[in-house]
C-alpha cells in the first residue's frame, strides 16, 4: 500500500480549499491530490487542477463544463459536471481521504455517499452534522469510519482528547472570537453594513463563514457540531468569547483538569492535523509566541444581543429536524444580507420565524430532512419578499 494519501477535496477553490492545497504542496512526500471540485469558480479551479494534475475534476455549475474540460484537454485529467458527479466522486477506490470543504447544505450528500464508500472524512463542512448529525454519526459508525474535524474549535477539542478517549469528559468549552462586532450592542448593530461585517478581525475566511461569525450563527452551529462529533448534551457544551483567538477551545475532563490546545490562527494547522492524523507532520507555519500576547482575554458571549446563539441551543435541545431548519433559514438570510435585502438584526428574526413555520419530525429520514431544507428556505424567502 502506497504511503501516500490520495487526497479528493471538495471545494477546493474556498478558503479551506485552497489552504488545503498549500498543506499538501508542502508535503508532496505524504499527500497527493486525486480529486479538485468547485462548483461556480472555474478559473480557479483549472489554475489548480494544471498545479496539481488530479485524476479527477468536478464543476458543478454545469455551464463551466465544456471551458474547463477544454482547458485541461491536453493533460490526463478526467473532467465532470454536475451534481451527480459530485456526489458519486467520491467513491473512487483511488481515493484514500475526502476533505469535504464546501459551504453548507451542498456539503449533506457527498459526505453521506463517501461516508458510504468507506472514505475517511477530514471534516470542515459543519453543516452536514448540523442538519444531519443523528443520521451521520450512526452511518459513520455502521461503516466504521473515521470524521476527522477541520474546524478549529473541534479540532482542537479532538486533539486534546488523543490518549484521553477513554476518559468521559465532563463539558467541553468552544471559544469565539467574537467578530467585528464584539461589544457592540442593538442599537449600534441596527445599521451595520455587509461591508463592516465582512472584516473579521483574526481569520480570513469565505463571506458566509464570515458573516455567520459577526452574527454568532458559526459558533451556533459548531455547538451542534460538537453534540455529534463528540457525543455530548447541550450541557456539557459551553461558549465564551475569546477576542485573540489563540485558545481555540478546551475540555474540561472529570477531575477538574482542563486540557486547551492554543496557536496562532491558521487553518492549516487542523487542515494538516486531519489530514496527517494519528502523526503530526512539521510545518513551516509561523510559531506562536507568548511574548507577542501578554493578555489573553475572555468574555462571556452577549446572547441577548446576538440572538443566533440561543437559536442553536434551542434546536440542539429541540431535535429531530430543527437544526435543519435553523441552518437553511440562517443560509437564506446570510444570502439576503449580502443582497442588502435584510439587516443585520433582521437575520435573527428571519431565523426564529422561519424556524416556529416549520412541522417538528422527531426522528426524521434524510428525505424528511431534505423535505425541511426546501420547505425552510421557501418559508424565509417568503418572508423576506414581505419586507
Amino acid at each position: 500500500m502506497s504511503t501516500i494519501k490520495r487526497v479528493a477535496i471538495l471545494g477546493s477553490t474556498g478558503s479551506i480549499g485552497t489552504q488545503a492545497l498549500d498543506v499538501i504542496q508542502q508535503h508532496s512526500d505524504k499527500f497527493e491530490v486525486e480529486v479538485l471540485t468547485a462548483f461556480n469558480n472555474k478559473d480557479l479551479l483549472i489554475k489548480q487542477a494544471l498545479a496539481f494534475q488530479p485524476n479527477v475534476v468536478v464543476i458543478g455549475n454545469e455551464n463551466h463544463y465544456l471551458e474547463v474540460k477544454e482547458a485541461l484537454s491536453k493533460h490526463p485529467i478526467k473532467v465532470y459536471a454536475g451534481d451527480k458527479a459530485l456526489a458519486s466522486v467520491v467513491e473512487m477506490e483511488t481515493i484514500d481521504i475526502v476533505l469535504t470543504a464546501l459551504v453548507g447544505y451542498a456539503g449533506l450528500i457527498p459526505t453521506i455517499k463517501a461516508i458510504e464508500a468507506g472514505k475517511p472524512i477530514a471534516l470542515a463542512n459543519k453543516e452536514t452534522l448540523v442538519v444531519a448529525g443523528d443520521l451521520i454519526t450512526k452511518l459513520a459508525k455502521k461503516k466504521a469510519v473515521n470524521i476527522y474535524p477541520v474546524d478549529s474549535e473541534h479540532s482542537a477539542i479532538f486533539q486534546c482528547l488523543v490518549g484521553e478517549f477513554h476518559n468521559p469528559i465532563e463539558k467541553i468549552i468552544l471559544t469565539a472570537s467574537g467578530g467585528p462586532f464584539r461589544g457592540r450592542d442593538r442599537e449600534y448593530l441596527k445599521n451595520v453594513t455587509k461591508e463592516q461585517a465582512l472584516k473579521h478581525p483574526n481569520w480570513d475566511m469565505g463571506a458566509k463563514i464570515t458573516i455567520d461569525s459577526a452574527s454568532l450563527m458559526n459558533k451556533g452551529l459548531e455547538v451542534i457540531e460538537a453534540k455529534w462529533l463528540f457525543g455530548l448534551d447541550a450541557s456539557q457544551i459551553e461558549v465564551i468569547v475569546h477576542p485573540q483567538s489563540i485558545v481555540h477551545s478546551l475540555v474540561q475532563f472529570e477531575d477538574g483538569s482542563i486540557k486547551g490546545q492554543l496557536g496562532l490562527p491558521d487553518m492549516r494547522i487542523p487542515i494538516q492535523f486531519a489530514l496527517s492524523y494519528p502523526e503530526r507532520v512539521k510545518s513551516n507555519f509561523e510559531r506562536f509566541n507568548f511574548m507577542d500576547y501578554p493578555n489573553l482575554q475572555f468574555e462571556k458571549p452577549d446572547r441577548q444581543t446576538f440572538k443566533n446563539l440561543d437559536l442553536a441551543f434551542t434546536a440542539l435541545v429541540r431535535g429531530g429536524n430543527a437544526a435543519c431548519s435553523l441552518n437553511a433559514a440562517n443560509e437564506i438570510a446570510v444570502a439576503a444580507f449580502l443582497q442588502d435585502k435584510v439587516k443585520f438584526l433582521e437575520m435573527s428574526d428571519l431565523i426564529e420565524q422561519s424556524m416556529e413555520k416549520i412541522s417538528f419530525i422527531k426522528e426524521p429520514s434524510l428525505d424528511d430532512l431534505i423535505a425541511t431544507d426546501k420547505e425552510t428556505r421557501i418559508i424565509s424567502e417568503e418572508l423576506i419578499s414581505r419586507k
